[in-house]
């Protein structure tokens, strides 16, 4: 039996729920945006702005890895459309990552890092563009890979075997956990990584290769880590 020295967490909708962060966060920035740019405000109402972004994003697929400079991109095409300088885009850039990284972490999770921290080494691996060390856990993790940094997003390879870089461990002895079955569960596997889908939405696996394991509840996150590592 190989023996697990590493876990590598996602974090949005793992160990936070994400929508309730990005929707604040994006309330935010029209705020800031209604203030300094308001002739894309009274262009746009909210749900308007916020579709507007989604398209967007889906209409550059190669970039994906990268969502800060894609937003950036974004406010710096408002501006322009609008007529206003790109360099106050940084500001209003700013707004929205600051409120990003005000997660709050689901019930237990932050005991659970603390307990496994202390005897594994824990990374991460995300698309997503939160910061742990800005959010105050970084000392919890050994060290945290965004694929905006990486050059590729899950789940490519090349990401996963960062990790296993940085953990100074082959990939068979990462357990990697993580909501998206194909982003994390599929490209993980794909390396030979060991496998915790985070199911809270309780969603029937539609994939060849079934995870290790699976967990309903983040209460049970601990127990289950345990069970595949020990």
């Amino acid at each position: 039996m190989t023996t697990i020295r590493c876990i590598t967490f996602d974090l949005d909708d793992t160990l936070w729920e994400c929508w309730p962060i990005i929707e604040k966060a994006e309330k935010a920035m029209y705020e800031w945006l209604n203030k300094h740019f308001p002739r894309v405000t009274n262009h746009r109402d909210f749900d308007t702005l916020l579709q507007h972004r989604i398209q967007f994003v889906k209409d550059r697929p190669n970039r994906h890895h990268n969502l800060t400079q894609l937003r950036k991109d974004w406010l710096s095409q408002l501006a322009h459309e609008h007529n206003y300088p790109k360099e106050a885009c940084e500001e209003g850039y700013q707004v929205f990552w600051l409120a990003r990284n005000e997660v709050v972490f689901l019930e237990g999770i932050l005991n659970t890092l603390e307990r496994l921290s202390s005897q594994y080494s824990l990374g991460v691996i995300t698309n997503g563009n939160a910061d742990v060390a800005h959010i105050g856990v970084g000392h919890l993790f050994d060290f945290s890979i965004k694929s905006e940094d990486a050059g590729v997003a899950k789940p490519h390879p090349d990401i996963f075997h960062l990790a296993s870089q940085y953990a100074k461990v082959p990939t068979s002895q990462i357990l990697h956990v993580g909501d998206d079955p194909i982003a994390d569960i599929k490209g993980a596997q794909a390396v030979g990584m060991k496998t915790l889908w985070v199911n809270y939405a309780q969603k029937d696996w539609k994939h060849d290769h079934q995870p290790d394991a699976k967990i309903h509840h983040q209460g049970d996150l601990e127990t289950t880590i345990r069970s595949l590592v020990e």
